[in-house]
């Protein structure tokens, strides 16, 4: 009867986790500036890149600055962005809207 209970009580909890964790991503193209966590919306001129990539080496976290709302995402396996530091791109990924954190899957210059 305690196993059927717990089972009970503890089925619900994992179901609902699952789907708030499921719901939190969303696959979206996004068009920004990669940058720093430290100069952000800054990076959206080439001058920066000095700076920006100071900050990077410095353990600041890569982030991409949103065009249209300059909204920050952080970026979560930023090895896929070496390279474009202050460059505007297009972005397609898995965008989670609780922690603004972005996972990318392709990259593309504007």
């Amino acid at each position: 009867m305690k196993k059927v209970l717990a089972m009970a009580v503890v089925l619900p909890v994992f179901v609902l986790a699952a789907l708030t964790f499921a719901g939190a991503s969303k696959a979206s193209t996004v068009p920004g500036y990669v940058s720093d966590s430290v100069c952000a919306a800054k990076a959206s001129t080439l001058g920066y890149i000095d700076c920006t990539t100071k900050c990077l080496v410095k353990g600041s976290q890569t982030v991409l600055v949103v065009d249209q709302t300059q909204g920050i995402l952080t970026i979560d396996n930023p090895e896929i962005v070496k390279g474009y530091e202050c460059h505007h791109i297009l972005v397609t990924g898995d965008v989670n809207i609780h922690t603004s954190v972005i996972h990318i899957y392709s990259v593309r210059m504007l």
